[in-house]
């Protein structure tokens, strides 16, 4: 809500003073630029295949989990007390390192998606603010963040020609399906 306001306020100040008449607004949508970018395309397939493995891993030790709790109640009643307590405590340890493990596991994707998209990232806005630039823009908006409040006939589209400098084909469109695989929650 501050940023907002603070937007408002210098939308106000421009209007009021005569170089917002030199002012040049832009737009893009970052979000659709980044979906059509061959680097997002090789980062979420990274990590696709490392939440793959993940996937592998849990689903191994849950399934080791699962055969000697079966074990555990069918034989539970014939065991000793302290065959009993050993197989319970063996049981419960197991459980703690599964849970350990999806914890981990969750905070590595996390790290892994931010590692692999910030070059991504990166790369994007230096097309931008290259573009930018040249072309002489005071302002640019995201329309993907919705922190755009001002679009009128003066503002340009960018996307084509962040495409074109990022040697983005003109005819390649957004996939229908943007999302990045999340770390389970």
């Amino acid at each position: 809500m501050k940023n907002v306001t603070k937007f408002l306020a210098l939308v106000m100040v421009l209007f009021a003073t005569q170089s917002f008449a030199q002012t040049k607004l832009g737009h893009i949508n970052m979000q659709e630029l980044v979906a059509l970018m061959p680097e997002r395309d090789s980062a979420v397939i990274k990590l696709q295949n490392y939440a793959k493995e993940l996937e592998e891993t849990m689903q191994g030790m849950q399934q080791e989990f699962n055969t000697k709790l079966q074990t555990y109640q069918q034989k539970n009643a014939t065991w000793t007390a302290a065959i009993l307590e050993a197989k319970t405590k063996e049981l419960e340890e197991m459980q703690q390192r599964l849970q350990m493990f999806d914890q981990n596991a969750q905070q590595e994707m996390s790290q892994l998606q931010q590692s692999l998209f910030a070059p991504v990232f990166e790369k994007a806005n230096k097309a931008l603010e290259t573009i930018a630039t040249a072309g002489g823009y005071t302002y640019v908006f995201d329309l993907s963040t919705g922190a755009i409040l001002f679009k009128g006939a003066a503002s340009n589209d960018l996307l084509p020609e962040v495409k074109k400098e990022l040697g983005i084909p003109a005819s390649k469109t957004t996939p229908t399906q943007i999302s990045a695989p999340q770390a389970a929650e």
